[in-house]
């Protein structure tokens, strides 16, 4: 469901609009860092079902590194976006 569909100002007022493209923003960061954890995730258990080489453990690492990057900012801002979206609700806007 598009963002536009759930609120018809976001085209007309700048501050939504802006919200809308923070959240699609957060959608892919959080998709993309917790695919990244599930990577980190499988290649730790592939590579200690087999041979824990210097490569894997290097992928793991980056892998893990990454998502947290991704993550980190994608969790703050979601929840700023949420906050944002229920203060105007309560506020009738």
């Amino acid at each position: 469901m598009a963002a536009t569909d759930q609120d018809p100002d976001a085209h007309t007022d700048p501050v939504r609009r802006r919200r809308r493209q923070v959240q699609r923003a957060v959608t892919i960061a959080s998709r993309t860092g917790y695919a990244l954890l599930g990577v980190a995730m499988a290649a730790f258990f592939v590579a200690l079902a087999t041979e824990f080489n210097g490569v894997m453990a290097t992928l793991v690492i980056a892998a893990l590194i990454a998502a947290s990057i991704l993550l980190a900012p994608a969790i703050v801002l979601g929840y700023a976006v949420k906050a944002a979206d229920r203060d105007d609700r309560r506020r009738g806007l």
